[in-house]
């Protein structure tokens, strides 16, 4: 039988002028070079094979974030749905802030997000810097052309005479230089025998636009900084507004999707792209700019500046936290990729900036984990339950009762897991009181419960230490109650508690874990809005570690595993301190949200 049609996507703008571009064959004419070029490398290639073309373009000066996420799973997913190529493009304009380091992890977490860059035998991974040589060709165009200048005016000037929303700019003293004397000065930029800052190029449009962006915007500053690509060959560097643009033409990108920050930017991206086509520099159809509303997760901020504090200051113990919003952190706290794309997905694109509230990412998390997580049982706060009969019940305190629990109740094809019962196991020490409240159901003097999986008890008392607290509980093994035998229902009870038992591993009992219990890491919702210090809404409880104990299945869990904690949520074996004789376990998320009002 055929397969069923795939679902159809959220409809949403972005998708729409993709549809409205297609259609109308807005891109049908492009020829690829087999690589990014100008417009003589790219008319001696075939028409391009993809349909369309979209970027994810980072900076490399620190860590992606769950902002970034919603940006790579917009660009790889549209172009993957269009039978188009998505790129990835380090924007490595910046020298003084970008590191290989932050390179490498950006390839691995846009890999790990389930993306490649690999299309028609060609792998897309480009950096900006390798364009210099295209940009600074581009920009003695300009110079020829008397569209850009070089300005030796000093920064604050620069700002004073740019003028404001009410008051149109002045020009520049430099801005009528001859076209040979701005040349000769803009080498003399590139030879480095100006100092840092001593002058700018600048494009020549008009001091009087409404859009300030359009009032001679600076294309080159000087710079002397060692580039983690180019070494120390450039000292000039072209700002990212007239970086960008000239990158997404030279790769063939037909859609540069970006947030409304840049809106105001289109007008000199449009600019900049039409003289240097009319130049012949670059191909036809030029690259459309499309804004779309930032997305925000509320108890989150993803502020590079402020995230950077947070590890500086020891709030966090590095950018890999499972607190932290990075996508490294994410990952080590468990969740899946699967989960991110889905939110991703769920929650479009809008023309507005948008906050969703961090539940959302929770249920697309759960959703993903409910089906394939193994079961397990765990005690987190655990207080011995002794089983007083025991001896009399089974002849020996030795006896070991075995037990089995399906790994997974809706995947019989996962087999059973194996542990036993003995004459002492640990409980939650909420699962006891001596004095029990309205509806408790659990544990309390005369009362019956059955431990999960196996048999019924029923409580006799306590034991308590010298400070009065409960150092133990009492109870009484029901004979012939243990689960899936024929007596197992003849006592009905309406408690089940969940336990480990107190003997060795190698006898069925349970494994001493480290558990360390996440939350949220900000307790206000917009933790960097308003006047305040955005310090003053870290959560206190955001960690709390305990020593618990799990069952014996997982002594040699390997490290990346996801599972569920029956009662508690699920968890992962931690990706950097877990080892299978020193199990380390990250609550992922609970079962439910506990933040819910």
């Amino acid at each position: 039988m055929p397969a069923p049609p795939a679902a159809p996507k959220p409809s949403n703008f972005l998708r729409q002028v993709i549809e409205r571009d297609l259609a109308a064959g807005a891109y049908a004419s492009r020829r690829f070079g087999g690589s990014p070029g100008d417009a003589a490398h790219h008319a001696k290639g075939p028409p391009d094979p993809a349909r369309i073309r979209t970027r994810f373009p980072p900076e490399p000066n620190g860590y992606l974030h769950i902002g970034h996420a919603k940006s790579v799973c917009l660009n790889f997913g549209f172009a993957a749905e269009f039978g188009g190529v998505c790129h990835l493009r380090f924007d490595d304009t910046n020298p003084e802030k970008e590191e290989q380091e932050f390179v490498d992890a950006i390839v691995e977490m846009v890999h790990w997000l389930g993306w490649s860059w690999e299309a028609n035998g060609i792998s897309h991974l480009y950096y900006a810097s390798d364009y210099f040589d295209f940009m600074y060709r581009a920009a003695e165009y300009l110079i020829e052309s008397g569209l850009a200048y070089v300005d030796e005016q000093s920064a604050e000037a620069m700002r004073a005479n740019r003028g404001d929303f009410n008051t149109p700019g002045i020009d520049s003293p430099y801005r009528n230089r001859s076209k040979q004397e701005n040349l000769a000065r803009f080498r003399e930029m590139r030879d480095g025998r100006h100092a840092d800052g001593a002058m700018v190029l600048r494009a020549r449009i008009d001091m009087a636009s409404p859009n300030i962006n359009l009032r001679d915007p600076t294309l080159y500053r000087i710079k002397r900084a060692t580039h983690h690509n180019t070494g120390d060959r450039w000292c000039i560097y072209p700002m990212y507004t007239y970086a960008h643009p000239i990158e997404d033409a030279l790769e063939n990108i037909t859609h540069s999707f970006c947030t409304l920050e840049f809106e105001d930017q289109r007008p000199f991206y449009d600019w900049l792209l039409e003289q240097l086509a009319s130049g012949g520099l670059l191909q036809r159809p030029l690259p459309k700019q499309v804004e779309f509303g930032r997305l925000n997760l509320t108890y989150v901020i993803t502020s590079k500046r402020k995230l950077k504090a947070l590890v500086d200051e020891g709030h966090v113990s590095g950018w890999d936290d499972p607190r932290m919003p990075t996508l490294a952190g994410m990952r080590r706290r468990g969740y899946t990729p699967a989960s991110i794309r889905k939110m991703a997905e769920d929650t479009g694109a809008s023309k507005t900036n948008i906050w969703v509230d961090y539940s959302v990412l929770e249920i697309a998390l759960r959703d993903d984990l409910e089906p394939l997580a193994a079961r397990a049982m765990a005690v987190l706060d655990p207080l011995r339950l002794k089983l007083t009969n025991w001896s009399e019940v089974f002849g020996s305190a030795s006896h070991r009762e075995p037990c089995s629990a399906p790994a997974h109740p809706q995947r019989p094809e996962l087999g059973q897991r194996a542990f036993t019962l003995g004459s002492e196991v640990w409980i939650e020490r909420d699962d006891f009181a001596e004095v029990p409240p309205k509806g408790f159901f659990r544990l309390f003097p005369g009362n019956k419960v059955r431990l999960k999986y196996g048999m019924v008890v029923e409580c006799t008392g306590c034991e308590k230490d010298a400070q009065g607290q409960v150092s133990a509980v009492l109870a009484r093994v029901v004979p012939g109650t243990k689960s899936g035998t024929p007596g197992a229902d003849a006592i009905k009870v309406k408690g089940t508690i969940t336990w480990i038992g107190a003997h060795p591993a190698a006898e069925g009992g349970g494994v001493q874990a480290t558990v360390r219990l996440f939350d949220r890491l900000f307790s206000a919702p917009q933790p960097d809005s308003g006047d305040g210090d955005f310090r003053d809404h870290l959560n206190p409880d955001s960690l709390r570690v305990v020593q618990g104990w799990i069952e014996p299945s997982l002594q040699r869990a390997e490290a990346d595993l996801r599972l569920q904690f029956e009662r508690h949520g699920y968890f992962v074996t931690d990706r950097v301190d877990h080892t299978p004789g020193a199990p380390v376990f990250n609550r992922i998320t609970g079962l439910k949200d506990s933040w819910a009002k």
